[in-house]
């Protein structure tokens, strides 16, 4: 259809009586889809798709799992326990680019009953099979893209499947990360040996794409040696400029005035955007040049100060440089070796079977040591990232994750996220964990010290009531709370505040060194809580959420401690995190008005002043 033609086909669309809005909506959304180029399936509903329609996601500690022995200071991990749709809804507002490492081994479609969708295992004979596949990860890693923060990294393990379908979905702007945001394609050899069975190709490999919000990111592929010189402009036509300080580049180009303009010819010519002049194997004066490089100011300023030294030798004035700091990196090789790293199929066979004692408690665990390196590649310089796994299987990245901080002193945080299909979640993701942090002893009677220096906690998804009755939004502050403590990275309540105690239904306070957290359920005591926050010594803001229909987290009313609080309004912060990111609720009447009067006028629902106090302290 011609663009003219779709234009007025859309207009009169918009003028058809007897057309509900929804119809309306669907009909123009058909009409501007305009797609020249990438992936095309058929959208498969899911079960916890349609649910989501009905309700809102919570999460909902179970506090008898709690692993919490090394205190407050001791990174905190988190296990979600439900469908990982549900939990990513959650986590896109406790973590909304917040993460630095996203790892996943999703179901690789095999048809051999690998990958369940709406509780019916996938196999060859389903002609949707791979529509299926590609609606239910396109709809995760969409909202996972939101997590991702300035330079979080995605990897994504794959087999030859789905790896040519991922690849593109991936590569789409609105499904995936964009095909700019891609970052390579790792080799993994996977296996000691090949299975004899195989009478066509025997499958050794697998491969891990990476993607990244910011493409200019180094990923950390280990470290070169000193003498080594490494270029730091690329063959592209991406220019950026890069100011160099006098008496920093050093030269064997002979001495003399050397005009701007440009040196060199192709995607990787420089431009000198001043004069410049070299004297005794120094330039003398600042250097400007412009250039594809793959480092900005800010990185080019602290490699300077770590006493990198920067060469150019050629009459292109190709930038090369010599890092000396035992921080320099190489690039990550797009091979990785299992047999040599300790990493293959076997190795996490073998591991498991040392911490459970017994033969196969799950039969598709990753080795931890290429988990490491890929957790690694983007957190040896911040070892204080937070990592997520939304299909944490036996829960091989946490434990990944535990053991490079153990190695380097880091403080890496993960979330994994899994269903407990067949106990899968309480059985083994969690027991598994467990075990490596309190110690454990392998079938050959040697005993494994644990690693204390983690906290573990387990949480279950719950559900609100989507619909916006009185009810529901106060159903849901008072559920929110341990989401709450999950975004502000609190754990610790107190009994009182300002000296008074807390009560559980109208307010709760959380506090530890300078984070301090106030959540008010019941916005009828705003007044009495603000002149307690009055009476507070505080040298750190106190981050209040606080109930309210609207927007407005009663502004006026906290203006008398405004250089004390940060304020956030419950529920609409979480609604508006949902809005983007759920499908549409499914048209419902309005809810009555005597409904809603009930839901406010019901002390019982609300609380009392003095019912149920608060706090563990």
């Amino acid at each position: 259809m011609k663009a003219t033609d779709r234009h007025k086909l859309i207009e009169r669309i918009k003028t058809i009586k007897g057309l509900t809005d929804d119809e309306r909506s669907a009909l123009l959304g058909l009409l501007r889809e305009h797609k020249t180029y990438g992936l095309v399936w058929e959208d498969k509903p899911e079960a916890v798709e349609e649910r989501l329609r009905e309700e809102l996601p919570i999460l909902v500690e179970d506090k008898d799992r709690a692993l919490t022995e090394a205190g407050p200071d001791a990174p905190n991990h988190i296990l979600i326990e439900g469908d990982n749709l549900e939990a990513l809804a959650t986590l896109a507002y406790t973590h909304a680019g917040k993460i630095d490492v996203i790892y996943i081994d999703p179901p690789y479609n095999t048809g051999n009953k690998d990958f369940v969708y709406n509780d019916s295992y996938v196999d060859n004979e389903d002609s949707y099979r791979h529509s299926k596949w590609l609606s239910f990860m396109s709809k995760r890693l969409r909202i996972a893209k939101k997590l991702l923060s300035e330079n979080g990294v995605i990897f994504i393990s794959i087999d030859d499947n789905e790896q040519a379908n991922l690849k593109l979905l991936c590569d789409d702007p609105d499904y995936g990360f964009g095909g700019n945001k891609f970052v390579g394609q790792l080799v993994w050899f996977k296996k000691r040996k090949g299975s004899f069975l195989s009478n066509k190709v025997v499958s050794l490999t697998e491969y891990i794409l990476i993607y990244t919000r910011n493409p200019n990111i180094q990923l950390f592929g280990g470290l070169p040696r000193n003498s080594e010189s490494q270029p730091i402009i690329k063959r592209t036509n991406t220019a950026k400029v890069l100011t160099f300080p006098p008496n920093i580049i050093k030269t064997k180009l002979p001495d003399g005035v050397y005009k701007k303009g440009v040196y060199g010819v192709g995607t990787s010519a420089s431009e000198l955007i001043e004069d410049v002049i070299a004297k005794g194997g120094t330039f003398i004066t600042p250097v400007k040049i412009k250039a594809p490089f793959v480092w900005g100011q800010e990185f080019l300023e602290q490699e300077l100060k770590n006493g990198t030294e920067v060469i150019v030798n050629t009459k292109n004035f190709q930038v090369r440089v010599i890092r000396h700091n035992n921080e320099s990196i190489k690039a990550m090789p797009s091979f990785i070796d299992g047999r040599e790293e300790g990493a293959t199929n076997e190795d996490a066979y073998e591991l498991l079977k040392e911490v459970f004692a017994t033969d196969r408690p799950f039969q598709y665990s990753k080795p931890v040591n290429l988990v490491k390196k890929l957790i690694l590649a983007n957190s040896y310089f911040n070892k204080a990232v937070t990592v997520i796994d939304f299909f944490a299987g036996s829960g091989t990245t946490l434990h990944a994750v535990m053991q490079l901080n153990a190695e380097d002193g880091g403080n890496r945080t993960c979330i994994l996220c899994t269903n407990n299909e067949n106990g899968i979640c309480e059985n083994v993701t969690y027991e598994r964990n467990k075990r490596v942090i309190e110690g454990y002893t392998k079938p050959n009677g040697e005993y494994v010290e644990g690693l204390h220096n983690n906290n573990l906690r387990y949480y279950r998804t719950d559900f609100v009531g989507r619909s916006r009755s009185t009810k529901n939004m106060r159903c849901l502050v008072q559920l929110s709370t341990d989401m709450l403590c999950i975004k502000e990275n609190l754990y610790a309540e107190k009994k009182t505040f300002a000296g008074l105690p807390t009560f559980k239904n109208i307010y709760r306070y959380f506090e530890h060194g300078n984070k301090k957290m106030l959540i008010i359920y019941d916005e009828r005591y705003v007044d009495e809580i603000v002149k307690m926050i009055e009476k507070v010594e505080t040298d750190s803001k106190i981050k209040v959420y606080v109930f309210s229909p609207s927007e407005d987290p009663w502004e006026a009313s906290f203006e008398p401690v405004n250089d004390k609080v940060e304020l956030c309004a419950l529920p609409q912060a979480i609604y508006n995190t949902y809005k983007r990111i759920l499908p549409k609720p499914k048209r419902k009447p309005l809810e009555s008005e005597e409904e809603d009067a009930l839901a406010i006028e019901n002390d019982d629902e609300i609380g009392g002043l003095f019912s149920e106090e608060g706090g563990d302290e």
